[in-house]
């Protein structure tokens, strides 16, 4: 069922599934979540989007968001 519901919102979004590293978020989440608090993974994940959308690098992104889990 996840699988398939990352297709279909791929889909809405006119984004290629192959572009999405869903493991990846997950572990980010599964991190902040357990780091910082629960709450704070869906924030994390969005405010990773945003700068990636917005010209940020996304590995230079993503290690800063791991960062502040572990401080």
């Amino acid at each position: 069922m996840f699988e398939e519901w990352v297709e279909e919102a791929c889909k809405a979004l006119a984004v290629e599934p192959d572009d999405v590293d869903t493991e990846e978020l997950l572990d980010l989440s599964r991190e902040i979540a357990h780091g910082v608090e629960r709450r704070a993974a869906p924030v994390a994940t969005f405010l990773l989007g945003l700068v990636v959308g917005r010209g940020a690098d996304y590995d230079e992104a993503l290690a800063a968001l791991r960062e502040t889990a572990e401080s």
